[in-house]
């Protein structure tokens, strides 16, 4: 039980370890709550509820290899590796994610997807050796160093390389984070860096970290990578559901999610 949350400091082990732990006790309950919004090889990019096959942003070709990190129950991985025509590998910090994609996978008919337990600060793959990085929400909150999450998917990534990812959009950190009206009014500076944290008796449970639209855009050049496109998602009319601080109302009004698209320069 959370005893305390507040906006403070909160660095990168007790951060990876305080993760680890909420998604290992929160996988399975995740899935029960959202599963049927992603589907269990659905490719969502987020909350909006747009897919990879209506945006199109891996641009991918038959053969490439292609690594997701922050996996969760692996639906996106499973969503590609359906296609026949790729390789894929879904890996997520997180032992109980894995097991609740394994359990999806057990249930199904197919190939399962080959499932990797990782940091995605530490990558375990070698340089060059892949053709595509993503994650959909699946790490870059959680960690207290996400130019190292990007810096590790540039390594990895073969010249001409992409990687794309989705967070929260920046903006929705200066507004509570509720569906409702009192989400429309700005309550908190968006220039504050100060991460989002959890406690019990003063151990840190859980922990997101915010940074703004121009600090992602400089750990994306930091990293050697070049930015291809950047997509604010509209809420499509379609969508009725609320997902936490997402509604349609807010998301009439304000962007909830940012997809960086970008590539490794061909030398």
């Amino acid at each position: 039980m959370t005893e305390h949350a507040a906006r403070r400091p909160a660095g990168p082990d007790e951060t990876r370890s305080a993760n680890r732990a909420w998604w290992d006790g929160e996988a399975e309950a995740y899935h029960a709550e959202h599963g049927a919004f992603l589907g269990d090889d659905g490719f969502v990019w987020g909350p909006e509820g747009w897919t990879e096959d209506e945006l199109g942003l891996l641009d991918l070709s038959p053969g490439m290899t292609v690594l997701e990190i922050g996996a969760g129950g692996a639906q996106c991985s499973r969503s590609l590796l359906s296609r026949g025509d790729v390789r894929v590998v879904a890996s997520d910090l997180s032992g109980g994610m894995l097991r609740t994609a394994a359990r999806i996978d057990a249930g199904r008919e197919g190939p399962p997807v080959p499932l990797l337990q990782c940091d995605g600060t530490r990558l375990p793959l070698v340089d060059d050796s892949v053709d595509r990085v993503f994650t959909a929400y699946g790490v870059v909150p959680f960690v207290a160093d996400s130019a190292t999450v990007l810096a590790e998917a540039a390594r990895v990534l073969r010249p001409g390389g992409r990687f794309v990812f989705s967070t929260s959009h920046p903006v929705r950190w200066a507004f509570p984070d509720v569906p409702g009206e009192a989400g429309l009014t700005a309550t908190t500076s968006y220039f504050d860096r100060t991460p989002y944290v959890e406690s019990t008796s003063g151990v840190v449970t859980y922990a997101e970290h915010h940074r703004t639209l121009g600090d992602l855009v400089r750990q994306v050049v930091a990293a050697g990578l070049a930015l291809v496109d950047l997509v604010e998602p509209e809420w499509p009319e379609r969508n009725r559901e609320e997902w936490g601080g997402w509604s349609p109302l807010r998301g009439r009004l304000l962007p909830g999610t940012a997809i960086l698209v970008t590539e490794r320069p061909v030398p």
